[in-house]
């Protein structure tokens, strides 16, 4: 039988690697453009380096939803039995593989939890993120080098925080020892080859410990509705934290939990497909209607909804769970660095002054 705990040694993880990509659609963090250190998630290629030590800028959400993704493609032939007329002939698309995220974090994790409310477990299901989220296993490292703009602790979550992953993987001196979570994980371990050895397994327990103790981010943002909603209407609040916005949408496409995407047919002659794009809602199209209206026309109210929907109505629609997980993307990418913290903390200092 397979130990619930193996070891990876770090010289060994490109080779432990390549074995797992032959079994498992494989997604790693990588240096994207080397000279300037971009760090996103992308299909594993053999030999490629990993980036563990850091966060990505893009985290693994391509893999779920990805960012252009064909939902079906379809085509017009002529009736054999009317050939004045023609019929609509649909493919869906080819099953989801297995595949396995290494190397995700915490916030990274907890950012799925978010996605499967929305796409999984309401009434209205999608079936073709439904079928790659069930097929999609995620191991997730014990955080130990967050930096200035996390602030995991004040969503609920931290740096040990395994809620949403399959797989524990912890750094220790000289590798990484990989724990299963649940029964979906064997499959995984089944690949590995080196069990943990008890001095590996208690280095790894001080670890996940000491990442357990740590608080990251300072104020607590867990019961931010009631102040957003007392401040939903106060124009100079928004204008004083949000007036230098560029409406760019970059915090929305690097944010683990933002999903909010666009559906359009792309045709050539009689065949097309139905393709799926990430859309953000700080876009002034986003919003715009066929008659010309728009109920969301400036920067300062599409990013009021932004703040909104993280913090007031995703909380409400969703028995409390906040719709941000803290991993601070978007603080470290907005070009003109307007911080959410001080947007959602102050929302409260707000509201009791105008109380």
């Amino acid at each position: 039988m397979v130990s619930a705990s193996m070891y990876i040694a770090q010289d060994k993880l490109t080779t432990t690697l390549d074995e797992l990509a032959k079994k498992f659609e494989l997604w790693v963090p990588v240096a994207a453009m080397e000279k300037q250190r971009v760090v996103r998630f992308m299909p594993y290629q053999a030999g490629m380096e990993p980036v563990l030590a850091e966060q990505s800028g893009l985290g693994p959400k391509n893999a779920l939803l990805p960012q252009v993704e064909t939902l079906l493609k379809f085509s017009y032939r002529k009736d054999v039995d009317d050939p004045g007329q023609k019929r609509l002939q649909l493919e869906a698309p080819e099953p989801p593989k297995q595949a396995l995220i290494f190397g995700a974090r915490p916030c990274d994790a907890r950012g799925f939890l978010i996605f499967d409310q929305v796409f999984s477990h309401g009434p209205y299901v999608d079936d073709i993120y439904t079928a790659r989220r069930e097929t999609t296993l995620i191991a997730t490292l014990v955080c130990l080098d967050e930096d200035a703009a996390c602030f995991c602790s004040s969503v609920g979550s931290g740096p040990a925080d395994m809620e949403g992953s399959d797989l524990r993987l912890t750094p220790i001196a000289g590798g990484y020892v990989v724990e299963a979570l649940n029964d979906r994980a064997q499959p995984v371990m089944e690949v590995l080859a080196e069990p943990a050895s008890e001095i590996q397994l208690a280095a790894a327990r001080k670890v996940q410990e000491e990442a357990a103790q740590r608080r990251v981010g300072g104020a607590d943002l867990t019961q931010s509705r009631a102040s957003f909603l007392k401040r939903f209407e106060d124009m100079g609040y928004w204008r004083e934290m949000v007036s230098q916005c560029l409406s760019c949408g970059i915090c929305t496409y690097v944010c683990p939990t933002c999903y909010c995407f666009s559906i359009t047919d792309e045709m050539k002659e009689d065949r097309g497909e139905r393709i799926r794009s990430w859309d953000s809602c700080m876009f002034y199209t986003y919003t715009a209607e066929a008659s010309g209206h728009n109920p969301r026309p400036t920067r300062l109210e599409r990013y009021r909804n932004r703040v909104g929907h993280k913090f007031g109505y995703f909380p409400e629609k969703y028995q409390g769970m906040i719709a941000c997980c803290g991993c601070g993307r978007c603080i470290r990418g907005c070009p003109v660095s307007i911080d959410i913290r001080r947007v959602a903390e102050n929302l409260k200092e707000s509201s009791d002054a105008c109380a």
